[in-house]
């Protein structure tokens, strides 16, 4: 048995290898899964005549796929329609979501299609972050973005954070481009993060992928399972990767987290 080649093959490139079982997300334990309805398991019901019924169900969401395949609890901090300033600014508050007794080891962060498409919201750059005071940020998406990072790092200061891009399109990438260009940004700017880089490394969604894996507006229970596949593979790689940033996972969150030995307690 090679565990360099099984392992740390350093040609392998992400999503190179779909671990069935989740691979080493498995070493958390708690993941919690801020995102907006692909993160929700939502479904649309038409009928015709009718207005469209939207479903947040989480049962179906990859989150809870991932907590399926790899043994983890794992929590839907999502909505159908979230974007990061109603996130920051009442829905968190709201559902409980910035309670400690909720802290997770990781946070995977899959916001921004509302944001920039809906909203239509300036992308912004980590100028416009206040590491002091996240209440001073700029009002831009990564301005309200890194928020939800800063605001966690309080929560549980120890814990990872995969930040999701979105995936190509056939047309109109040029904003999907911009904010893959930030979560790096944001990725190089806070400690402990890591992107999840769906735009390089997952297939188009062109017609046939749609045809395969949607269900009107969103993802059919097939696609929700596959993406489930793809980012706990993804994170699986980037713990191999840099399996010496995860040697203390099991910490998080404890009196012997690496932060709580910095203050000496």
């Amino acid at each position: 048995m090679d565990l360099d080649k099984l392992y740390f093959d350093e040609n392998e490139k992400p999503l190179d290898n779909i671990a069935a079982d989740g691979g080493f997300t498995g070493i958390f334990r708690k993941i919690a899964c801020v995102g907006d309805s692909l993160s929700s398991g939502e479904f649309e019901v038409r009928r015709e005549g009718q207005p469209t019924v939207y479903l947040d169900m989480f049962d179906y969401s990859w989150g809870q796929y991932i907590a399926r395949l790899a043994g983890c609890r794992v929590y839907n901090f999502s909505r159908g329609g979230m974007t990061a300033v109603e996130y920051c600014d009442s829905f968190a508050e709201a559902m409980g979501y910035w309670d400690p007794e909720k802290a997770a080891q990781a946070y995977i962060i899959a916001l921004g299609v509302n944001d920039l498409y809906g909203l239509n919201q300036e992308v912004g750059s980590v100028a416009d972050v206040c590491d002091e005071d996240h209440k001073k940020n700029k009002p831009t998406f990564v301005g309200r973005y890194a928020e939800i990072i800063q605001r966690y790092k309080k929560i549980s200061t120890d814990a990872k954070f995969f930040l999701v891009t979105m995936v190509k399109s056939e047309a109109d990438n040029e904003r999907k481009e911009a904010h893959r260009k930030a979560l790096y940004d944001l990725a190089e700017h806070f400690d402990n993060c890591y992107v999840i880089d769906l735009y390089e490394y997952m297939p188009v969604e062109d017609a046939k992928y749609r045809e395969r894996f949607y269900l009107e507006g969103h993802l059919n229970p097939c696609g929700y399972m596959l993406t489930a596949k793809i980012v706990s593979s993804y994170i699986d790689y980037i713990i191999r990767h840099n399996i010496a940033d995860f040697r203390r996972v099991a910490f998080i969150n404890t009196e012997y987290s690496d932060s709580n030995l910095k203050k000496g307690k």
